[in-house]
């Protein structure tokens, strides 16, 4: 039987003074309420109750029994309210992975406006461009720019990050600025060692699809590092977007070959289940994909 739900019934029996209100307030039989109070007396070794036909009284086992039952009935009760609550209010620590190039001013200011909405979340981000396994190190949600997503886990796409092919203004004055795709590839670049990423495919105003094969000069497996370099003038190479964006106001890059464009990312939040999503994950979603760029 159903050791819990003996419990849940023995303490009614015992509040109720009766076998047969504890059945009414529980929609049970008399019989069946007997039957789990025996369930629990041979479990414990012990008698819990003594009644006859005018009166019921614990023994003092089932007194102490009682006690500690009523205690533990309790406490699981407030465990489930508050883990509840937690899927109704955005609460708790929010365990997040996303890329490395996510350690951007920008990214900074997003995270800094969600903690002001939503001040009873403590965020906790790891910045990693390997799969991080969220069940096993037990993240809540990644952020991922992939075309490819692992079928175990729950994808909810946010929009798209777009890379920009750029260098520092001081790379431009040296080695002036290239002019069409001959010229960048001429150049020295610098790019991420994570993956093959000299060759890419730019598209031109008019649709059409270019190779471009650049020279690596420096590589890196951070992706910060790479944009420090770039902003260095080690050489030219491409960043996300929303990591270039103060930096081409201000003059610090410049961006290459403008009427061209670079294949776009999807970015995608990814978590484990969806039927108990929190609110803290939801809200975090729901924030980022305002901040996004639709397709």
């Amino acid at each position: 039987m159903d050791t819990l739900l003996s419990m849940k019934i023995f303490r009614q029996v015992v509040e109720h003074g009766s076998f047969t209100k504890a059945a009414e307030h529980m929609g049970l039989s008399t019989a069946m309420v007997s039957k789990h109070v025996r369930h629990l007396e041979a479990s414990i070794g012990a008698k819990l109750l003594l009644r006859n036909t005018r009166s019921l009284s614990l023994t003092e086992a089932g007194s102490e029994y009682y006690r500690q039952c009523a205690y533990a009935l309790d406490t699981l009760q407030q465990a489930a309210e508050k883990a509840a609550s937690g899927v109704a209010r955005a609460q708790g620590q929010l365990r997040l992975t996303a890329p490395v190039w996510f350690a951007s001013p920008l990214f900074a200011q997003w995270l800094t406006e969600y903690s002001a909405q939503y001040p009873e979340v403590a965020l906790d981000v790891t910045l990693d461009n390997r799969h991080t396994d969220l069940v096993a190190e037990g993240f809540d949600l990644a952020l991922r720019a992939s075309d490819t997503l692992s079928g175990s886990l729950i994808a909810r796409r946010l929009g798209t990050v777009t890379m920009l092919l750029c260098a520092s203004a001081g790379f431009i004055a040296a080695h002036g600025l290239p002019a069409d795709i001959a010229a960048l590839q001429a150049l020295p670049a610098v790019l991420p060692n994570y993956a093959d990423m000299r060759s890419r495919m730019l598209q031109a105003a008019d649709g059409q699809r270019h190779p471009l094969h650049l020279q690596t000069a420096f590589s890196s497996n951070n992706s910060m590092m790479v944009y420090q370099m770039i902003l260095a003038g080690r050489g030219i190479g491409y960043l996300p977007d929303f990591i270039t964006r103060e930096d081409l106001a201000q003059g610090r890059l410049v961006r290459l070959l403008p009427h061209y464009q670079m294949p776009a990312h999807p970015l995608y939040a990814v978590y484990p289940d969806r039927q108990y999503l929190s609110a803290k994950v939801r809200s975090f979603i729901d924030f980022i994909s305002d901040k996004l760029p639709c397709d």
